[in-house]
């Protein structure tokens, strides 16, 4: 991975770490400017947040009190005022050279080429701020890049920006302004059991906040382990039915001759064995909401029973012929292709469409990008305190084979992989030897095993793993040379050496002095 590529997980890295661990939304914001800062050399940075019409900075890095006071835009206004009325950034590669920039926080020098970047916070489909930046004048590719880590900067910081708006209650007109569009498009905020701010996840909270409040059946489609009970549990949550029972059934776990009495109960003697009444899981969410997970599974005896149950929403326990009437909500979930089994007369056509009314589709975790380390910290934290060991971060070769990895079991299998990864440590850092085989493969890892007709020679691999110690050593030791040589068992004349001959800045890591 080129010196770019590093900077880059390394700004995410840590600030999917800051989000985690730091609870003070406006300190969680100013951290976030200071690691871009320090990791990019930016000369100023700011995160404005909408009050109504009216663009303020919430948070900065290189201004004075007096000039974060000037700083206010209306939507519309400038540079800033633009991005935030069209949802699409800015990126001006000389501000002197453009009328439209405004510099009313009069904090750049009249000489010099300095180069601005804005692009819009966006939660919920709603622009509620925009972050920017200035850096010196370069090339343009150059500054496309910074455009493109800012949005995703931008798209991960957006819970947390949305946060702080909440807690302006002062603010009467934003609460006006969040409340009509609550009432208007059904949005709510991220439920809380579920992570993750990409597009992708934003569209399916979207999807639960307009179906929760009804009885409306849900389909939940997705492959194994991107989390469909979670997406469940969230919609149950956010309904009325949130005080009473959610019951979950894997219909895969249940054998058939099983299944029919562990959805709608038994009588005494309806079987061998039977030797008291039994109510069934559809029966005990009565009031409440009944998942079943895998329906794709269910035979098509099964499915006919469950087609009249979704039609009078009344069952009947095997061994009676009594009806019972239940007030139950369902959701389903699948990770199989119905439309194909019913092709093959696996699937009822009827059950179906009773149960697609309104279908929730998951995405893959190789399609969630700027999720993967949001998730992966989340379940450092989870894991370490589950197996009592102090580990603060995951190391840059580390995140590089999360994020280059193509994850066919999903967030289980990361889940799976980080708890690994935390029981193995033999440090207060997960390093990439720390992770599962499968992510030790040259396709997931970016590194190859040497075989006799390798195109990089023993030189250039040995360079690279230099490269990768002498970064990690820095970067734990806050960008101290002379620490990080102690670390590695290295004279300071020779790591200095190595420093400039493998390209490497030290500065990059170092911790801003407060």
């Amino acid at each position: 991975m080129s010196e770019r590529g590093q900077i880059e997980i390394a700004v995410l890295n840590q600030i999917s770490h800051t989000i985690v661990h730091e609870h003070n939304v406006s300190e969680l914001l100013r951290k976030v400017l200071n690691i871009l800062h320090h990791e990019m050399g930016l000369l100023r940075g700011t995160i404005t947040m909408r009050h109504g019409d009216t663009l303020l900075i919430e948070a900065s890095n290189g201004l004075t009190g007096d000039e974060i006071n000037r700083g206010k835009y209306m939507i519309g206004e400038g540079i800033t005022g633009r991005v935030a009325q069209t949802a699409r950034p800015a990126l001006i590669p000389d501000i002197s050279r453009e009328p439209e920039f405004l510099g009313r926080t009069q904090a750049r020098p009249k000489k010099g080429h300095i180069a601005f970047i804005c692009v819009p916070v966006i939660h919920l489909e709603n622009v509620i701020g925009t972050l920017s930046i200035d850096r010196e004048t370069r090339e343009r590719h150059t500054l496309e890049q910074d455009l493109r880590l800012l949005e995703t900067v931008a798209n991960i910081i957006a819970e947390a920006v949305a946060s702080c708006l909440e807690q302006h209650e002062e603010r009467r007109q934003l609460l006006e302004e969040n409340i009509r569009l609550r009432e208007e498009l059904g949005a709510t905020p991220r439920p809380s059991n579920l992570i993750g701010n990409c597009n992708a996840m934003r569209a399916v909270y979207k999807m639960i906040s307009q179906v929760a409040a009804s009885n409306a059946t849900v389909l939940i489609r997705g492959a194994s382990g991107t989390g469909k009970e979670l997406i469940a549990r969230a919609v149950h949550q956010a309904s009325g039915r949130h005080a009473e029972p959610f019951v979950a059934v894997n219909c895969a776990a249940l054998p058939d001759s099983l299944i029919e009495s562990e959805l709608f109960g038994y009588e005494k003697g309806a079987f061998t064995g039977a030797v008291a009444r039994r109510i069934g899981r559809a029966e005990a969410a009565d009031g409440g909401t009944l998942f079943l997970d895998e329906i794709g599974d269910l035979s098509i005896n099964v499915q006919v029973k469950l087609l009249r149950f979704l039609q009078e929403r009344t069952i009947t326990r095997v061994g009676s012929n009594e009806e019972i009437k239940l007030d139950v909500r369902l959701l389903a979930a699948t990770s199989r292709d119905l439309e194909k089994l019913m092709e093959e007369g696996k699937f009822r056509e009827d059950l179906y469409y009773r149960l697609n009314v309104f279908p929730i589709q998951l995405p893959s975790l190789h399609k969630r990008g700027s999720d993967i380390i949001l998730l992966a910290d989340h379940f450092l934290g989870k894991y370490s305190k589950l197996h009592g060991k102090n580990i603060a971060r995951i190391s840059t070769p580390a995140i590089n084979m999360l994020m280059s990895y193509h994850w066919p079991g999903n967030v289980r299998e990361l889940e799976n992989c980080i708890e690994r990864a935390v029981l193995t440590a033999s440090d207060t850092v997960i390093h990439g030897y720390d992770l599962p085989p499968s992510l030790q493969t040259a396709e997931a890892s970016g590194t190859a095993v040497i075989h006799p007709d390798a195109q990089a020679d023993f030189k250039t691999l040995v360079n690279s793993f230099e490269r990768e110690l002498i970064v990690e050593a820095l970067k734990g030791e806050s960008g101290n040379v002379a620490a990080a040589a102690r670390k590695l068992g290295l004279s300071e004349r020779i790591i200095h050496y190595k420093i400039g001959k493998l390209g490497i800045t030290p500065e990059w890591y170092r911790a801003k002095k407060d």
